[in-house]
């Protein structure tokens, strides 16, 4: 399968320009081949925007996620992207992974909010990130921050999954996550982990792009630099990695006595 990441200019103001990007990525990937395309963190109404994500959050099968359904039917190509989900008085940090055939296959509310604009905005989840299968592959949700806790990912890899496809927000400074996170996270579950961020300034708050995909064995299958990119890479089957790679580290924790 061929997965396409949305490295998108974070300035983009309204949520029509921001589908319209979204669209334009969506025939570029179908275009290539690509079965699957992931979009950034927060790509309704936008991530840097704090007042508009009370003001403008939608329920589920609200317009938003009628528009993303129908790109993917439109194009053929599967989608994840993140947006801000209202469930009666709480809004909440969400992404919705879509089939080609328009249906909803996952649904995710992010559980490790960051910073005060976060914790503001939106309650943190408290279910278990799901799975999904697609292409037969399973793959796992996570949004931004939540690749940083080796629990998330590893309690996915535990339960099956072969990727983990992160929608992001990830300011410039923090591209430690990227160079060194994601790669470790992959390594440490024989799984893929697929990280689509923004680029480009959006109110004072610079995005550092890097969007990137990393191996079960911790190397880079593609990534983007700052620039707005769409990077579309092959997802090899898992066995064509050594079987150490993808193996060893699933095992349970065990601590020295005394530890």
């Amino acid at each position: 399968m061929k997965l396409a990441l949305l490295q998108m200019q974070a300035d983009l103001t309204t949520a029509e320009e921001r589908l319209d990007a979204l669209e334009a990525a969506m025939a570029s990937a179908a275009a290539a081949g690509a079965g699957l395309l992931v979009a950034p963190e927060l790509l309704l109404p936008g991530y840097n925007c704090p007042a508009r994500h009370a003001a403008e959050a939608e329920p589920r099968g609200g317009p938003w996620e009628m528009a993303a359904a129908d790109l993917a039917r439109t194009h053929g190509v599967a989608l994840v992207f993140g947006w801000a989900e209202r469930d009666g008085e709480d809004v909440w940090n969400a992404a919705t992974a879509i089939g080609p055939d328009g249906t909803v296959l996952a649904h995710y509310r992010k559980i490790q909010l960051f910073g005060e604009m976060e914790r503001a905005s939106f309650r943190a989840g408290d279910a278990p990130p799901p799975l999904f299968e697609l292409g037969g592959r399973r793959f796992g949700l996570l949004i931004c921050y939540d690749i940083e806790f080796p629990e998330h990912a590893r309690g996915l890899a535990r339960r099956g999954a072969q990727a983990i496809l992160v929608p992001t927000a990830n300011p410039a400074g923090y591209e430690h996550v990227q160079r060194l996170l994601v790669p470790a996270r992959a390594c440490e579950n024989g799984a893929f982990v697929a990280y689509a961020n923004y680029c480009g300034d959006d109110g004072g708050l610079a995005f550092g792009g890097g969007s990137v995909i990393a191996g079960p064995d911790g190397a880079v299958v593609a990534a983007a630099g700052t620039p707005p990119a769409l990077i579309i890479a092959e997802l090899p089957e898992l066995g064509s990695y050594p079987a150490e790679a993808i193996s060893a580290q699933l095992a349970d924790l065990r601590l020295p006595d005394g530890a």
